[in-house]
């Protein structure tokens, strides 16, 4: 059985990679300031909603679950929205808004890995980095009033972990995406 998921691996290695520039952004950049942070996160919240979204609605037409990816998706694009139209928006407002969208974004990572670890090996990953986004929004709703560059700091981090475990996810769903080789049960080569 083939699964969507595994088809757009490259969806998953988008986002990833788009979390990763965004990331290091953080880390160049450290004191960049609150409304670039603000900026900068509603482009990378809407380029992963939407992601998310497209790859709901092609799991609706694969008759495949496509629940978790759609409150993801929408999570995403909901904080980039509140991120964009409002970018005088407090600190405080702002780190509640990215701790919200972390949250939601891990539950729905680890619900999707649950899914998944009847079909393909290395749901784990994806599991693994609902579970990091879930620290993320905690830790930003413990210490909302650490200081900016703190935050660019705490963001850069969780932006390059998160990304560099969906580009893992998305390289190893491509690798099992591999036809099988003519009368076996191995795997043809990558070429």
């Amino acid at each position: 059985m083939t699964i969507l998921i595994a088809k757009n691996w490259w969806s998953l290695v988008l986002r990833g990679v788009a979390a990763i520039l965004f990331g290091l952004i953080s880390f160049v950049w450290p004191g960049i300031t609150l409304g670039a942070l603000v900026l900068l996160f509603g482009a990378y919240a809407l380029i992963d909603g939407i992601v998310s979204v497209a790859g709901a609605v092609r799991a609706s037409k694969a008759h495949e679950r496509w629940g978790a990816l759609l409150i993801e998706g929408m999570a995403g694009i909901v904080a980039a929205v509140i991120t964009i139209t409002w970018p005088a928006i407090t600190a405080i407002a702002l780190l509640y808004v990215i701790a919200a969208w972390a949250l939601v974004t891990g539950v729905a990572e680890i619900v999707a890995a649950v899914r998944l670890r009847k079909h393909i090996a290395g749901e784990w990953l994806l599991g693994l980095s609902g579970v990091v986004s879930i620290l993320f929004g905690i830790l930003i709703m413990v210490a909302p009033l650490a200081g900016a560059l703190v935050i660019a700091l705490w963001v850069g981090a969780y932006a390059l972990v998160f990304g560099a475990l969906l580009v893992a996810l998305g390289l190893r769903l491509r690798s099992w995406m591999k036809p099988l080789l003519p009368g076996s049960s191995v795997r043809a080569p990558a070429h």
